[in-house]
């Protein structure tokens, strides 16, 4: 993470070195041997991070050298500041130039001063750093020769192994099937999730089990991990499988190079049916080290894979992608099983313990690791004394640094965070911001990480898709949990476990990356960057302190009491502040102190109250993202269009309508000449009636990925046609009318945005516009009010990318019908008001991916779909507000409008089919006047029932 902190400086040192060089006078070759020395100790602070729990002096040392650089971005944005006044114009700019001269004079020679003394700690800090390589023959021209001390995964596997894991049973079984297949091929098996999950241990059982040793003669296993050497993995190969031979190992084997090494263990294995173990798999690398060296052999041969990364386990396995299985964290009765088994041994839990061990096991959240190590703890406690086990409770952050068994399990996890590149340290450690149970939002979470300087651009990319890619890749390790997903696959919420988050609280902590509050008079150290407030305000002495902040991230319960606590926040002293994140604060009104923050980047105003903006926001230059969702705002001044860095705009809130529970999207109206904010991303959503010069303004915005337009006018579709035309870098477009019988004339659209994944046409259509339908990257479409009179599934049916399609009031039709070889990737399937509609015909071969139907407030249909058996791979069937006699197939007291929902449908109907008794889908497309005829246990049927 130390790496992260100096190469985010020198990146900012180097930009501002070009920029603003010439007016650090005599001191910018200083400046140039700061940044020059804090390079050089890069490659050594790249695997500095790893050592540092291990030895006190190594900590210190990098302390410094964090410290310097935080006081180095420091000196730089004050000096920043000083020079951003605007001089203005008019009689009077002139006194105001020549006083400007002055501050800027005392300004540089502020800031050279500063200069100077950073420069002689980054001397001493040098000295420093070379006497401690010298001391531990570490050299520093290249990181490759610095040895880690690491802990070996083997403890993962033996402090599980203690624990004889429940609901192994499951995994094994299937494990050893797969090994066992029939396929004569070499098959490559993986297991994959986070650590502490307990893959080494599963696969040690499935390895040493009495039946898989008889299946395959030849079987080594071999212990990759992080840092290793091939070489030496191929020799402890070699050795394992001649073992078996009960030959000696071959001749010269210790000398032999890479390729030699290969060689042989190919040649020997060419012929025979074996078994290797790859456990403890990081990077593709490393599977790619192995891979030629085993043989694609016709014995039945097999490699298993344990891995907490899935771009190993679906690399490893391209050619068995099926043979993939994810190790999921135990259930909550698992949990309790383990807990209680080491805990109790197996006795039950005394009643006064029962609520405080299921918090404890609670924060565990199915991870073995965790549970064996808190179980350790509390192992040692008075069992009738529970004020004790509730102490174990409030202290698990802390405990986690002084029990040797949470310790242990700290270290285990500790590696998955020290594998990262800095850049991801950085984002993993920004999880520690959010309170515990916080479903992070997605989008919330990307542009918090580029106002904070963690994303870097890259060619053909935007910052966002870099950021995109960086969320990627923390999941794909395992350190990142979806929480839910959209059905076009888009991640919506995640989370971290909360293991790994008090584990990055601890580093945030040291490393004065973030201080959280969660109580009054919280003490924070003189240079922390960021401050996270759950539900407190700041006292005097902290708002001192906050002076170097460079983010600010309020978090407020439901029942907060403060009326107006932001303006606390404020007393000139938040000057450097780049993030001012308020989002559900309890905020009447738009705090003023806001606009002298001169650098900030990023203003959450989300769920406020807040109704007005100022025009002084136009002091804020630097500002990047603007989100006033959900906020009481409806008109933003003019003077935003001086924002020229701003990226994202959002300023738009729904209302649900109290008869349908269908939501309102209400917008905001734009100033004119808005076409001037050349870096706008998203924007979102402005109201189109103001007129045609707004819609063409729009087609300036040339970096546009997600516009959202409401209240628009039949008469201002063609300009705005022309416009969206010239936005080619568009993703997702929403256009709403002016009200549900105005016409959305986009007819003149001939030349559609080639990338657009995402569409929402609310509106009267005259006819289905014909270039939808030339939409290849289109992944999800929701059309609502359209009232077409020809079925707009014929339009539809081969758009190749269609995964989610939502129809509401959109079809005047009686029939729609799904035909074969159509909707090939369609996942989702929704349909709404279609007042007509009497009959759903899916023929066999369409929508062969479908996993979720809802049908809801069809009122003339009164069957479920005819051809719904060919929906193989349907999961969830979901029927709302129908006519009863649609509900009576499902229901025999069923009534008028019940909400019905069949889920695992598949497994529904091959129970029922195997058993011989009428199957799910016969029984729902079974015509009205033959239901009786069709007999289910009434024990199976429920009001809002899930069918599983």
């Amino acid at each position: 993470m130390s790496e992260g902190v100096v190469t985010f400086l020198l990146t900012k040192l180097g930009d501002f070195l070009v920029e603003r060089g010439k007016q650090l006078a005599g001191v910018q070759c200083e400046a140039e041997y700061i940044s020059d020395e804090l390079e050089f100790m890069t490659a050594f602070l790249r695997l500095a991070d790893a050592m540092e729990d291990g030895d006190p002096v190594l900590k210190c040392l990098i302390k410094k050298v964090r410290d310097a650089a935080y006081d180095t971005e420091d000196a730089l944005d004050n000096f920043s500041l000083s020079l951003a006044s605007d001089t203005g114009h008019g009689f009077f700019s002139c006194f105001r130039k020549i006083s400007r001269s002055i501050k800027d004079a005392r300004a540089r020679r502020r800031i050279a001063s500063k200069i100077q003394t950073i420069k002689s700690r980054v001397i001493s800090i040098s000295e420093s750093h070379r006497r401690y390589c010298n001391k531990n023959n570490i050299m520093i021209q290249g990181s490759s020769s610095i040895n880690i001390p690491r802990l070996e995964c083997q403890k993962d596997a033996l402090l599980l192994e203690e624990a004889d894991l429940v609901g192994i049973e499951k995994p094994k079984k299937q494990l050893i099937e797969w090994l066992q297949g029939s396929k004569s091929g070499r098959e490559v098996i993986s297991v994959v999730g986070m650590g502490g999950l307990g893959k080494s241990t599963l696969v040690r059982k499935v390895y040493d089990d009495s039946d898989v040793k008889k299946h395959f003669k030849f079987r080594a296993w071999i212990t990759v991990s992080q840092s290793f050497k091939r070489e030496d993995l191929l020799k402890d190969m070699i050795q394992q499988l001649f073992r078996v031979h009960r030959k000696p190992d071959p001749k010269g084997v210790d000398n032999m190079n890479y390729n030699k090494l290969r060689s042989v263990i190919h040649e020997f294995l060419r012929q025979k049916k074996y078994l290797i173990v790859l456990d403890d798999v990081w990077h593709t690398s490393a599977w790619r080290a192995f891979q030629h060296a085993l043989p694609n052999n016709i014995c039945g041969s097999r490699i298993l894979v344990t891995t907490r990364n899935t771009e190993v386990a679906s690399t490893s396995c391209m050619d068995s992608p099926d043979k993939v299985y994810p190790l999921n964290p135990l259930s909550k009765e698992e949990s309790w099983t383990l807990f209680c088994k080491k805990i109790f041994q197996d006795n039950p839990c005394p009643p006064h313990l029962k609520n405080v061990s299921e918090t404890i096991l609670g924060r565990c959240e199915g991870l073995p690791l965790a549970i064996v190590a808190i179980s350790g703890v509390l192992a040692t406690k008075d069992k009738s004394k529970t004020d004790e086990w509730e102490m174990v409770h409030l202290s698990l952050g802390a405990g986690l640094e002084e029990n040797d068994m949470l310790m242990s399990a700290r270290k285990i996890l500790s590696l998955s965070y020290n594998d990262l590149p800095y850049y991801l340290k950085s984002c993993l450690l920004y999880f520690s911001i959010f309170p515990v149970g916080n479903r992070i939002k997605r989008m919330r979470l990307i542009r918090l990480w580029i106002a904070e300087g963690f994303v870097k651009g890259k060619e053909g990319m935007t910052v966002e898709e870099v950021a995109q890619d960086y969320l990627n890749e923390l999941m794909k390790r395992s350190l990142v949990q979806v929480v839910k997903a959209t059905s076009d696959g888009r991640v919506k919420t995640c989370r971290v476990h909360d293991l790994l988050r008090e584990i990055m609280i601890t580093k945030a902590k040291d490393q004065d990356f973030v201080a959280i509050a969660k109580e009054e008079g919280t003490i924070w150290p003189d240079k922390v960057r960021r401050v996270s407030m759950h539900n407190v305000m700041p006292s005097k002495q902290q708002r001192h302190v906050a002076s170097r902040f460079r983010s600010l991230l309020t978090f407020w319960g439901a029942d907060c009491n403060y009326e107006s606590p932001v303006h606390n926040l404020f007393s000139g002293r938040l000057r450097l502040l780049h993030v001012l994140d308020l989002e559900g604060a309890p905020l009447k009104e738009f705090p003023n102190e806001v606009v002298s923050l001169f650098l900030l980047k990023y203003l959450s105003l989300r769920n406020t109250t807040v109704s007005f903006i100022p025009s002084s926001i136009s002091k804020l230059k630097n500002l990047e993202t603007l989100d006033l969702k959900h906020a009481q705002v409806s008109v933003l001044p003019a003077e935003i269009r001086k924002l020229r860095k701003l990226c994202y705009l959002l300023v738009y809130r729904y209302e649900i309508d109290s008869d349908d529970r269908i939501p309102t999207k209400y917008g905001f109206k734009a100033p004119a000449h808005i076409g001037g904010l050349q870096s706008m991303q998203k924007l979102c959503f402005v109201e189109a009636h103001q007129g045609r010069n707004l819609m063409l303004e729009l087609g300036r915005l040339k970096q546009l990925r997600r516009l959202g337009i409401v209240k628009l006018k039949k008469k201002h579709g063609k300009a705005l046609c022309s416009s969206i035309e010239r936005l080619t870098n568009l993703r997702a477009l929403s256009v709403t009318s002016i009200t549900e019988s105005e016409i959305i004339d986009l007819d003149y659209l001939a030349s559609p945005p080639q990338f657009l994944q995402r569409l929402y046409l609310a509106g009267r259509m005259e006819k289905f516009p014909d270039w939808i339908s030339s939409l290849d990257s289109l992944v999800k479409l929701v059309l609502k009010w359209s009232k077409l009179s020809e079925d707009p599934l014929l339009s539809l049916q081969y758009l190749p990318n269609l995964v989610h399609l939502e129809f509401v009031q959109v079809y005047n039709g009686e029939i729609l019908c799904f035909r074969a070889k159509g909707f090939q990737r369609l996942k989702f399937l929704g349909l709404n008001k279609l007042e007509r509609l009497g009959m759903i015909i899916v023929e066999q071969g369409a929508m062969p991916s479908l996993e979720k139907m809802i049908v809801q407030s069809c009122k003339s249909l009164r069957r479920v779909p005819s051809g719904i058996e060919h929906l193989s791979t349907l999961k969830v069937l979901e029927f709302f507000n129908m006519p009863k006699e649609l509900v009576m197939t499902l229901h025999p007291n069923g009534e008028d409008g019940d909400y019905l929902k069949v889920a695992h449908v598949p497994d529904v109907y091959s129970t029922y089919w195997n058993n011989g008794n009428w199957d799910i889908f016969s029984l729902l497309s079974a015509k009205l006047e033959d239901k009786h005829s069709a007999q289910l246990s009434p024990s199976l049927y429920k009001r809002n029932y899930t069918w599983k």
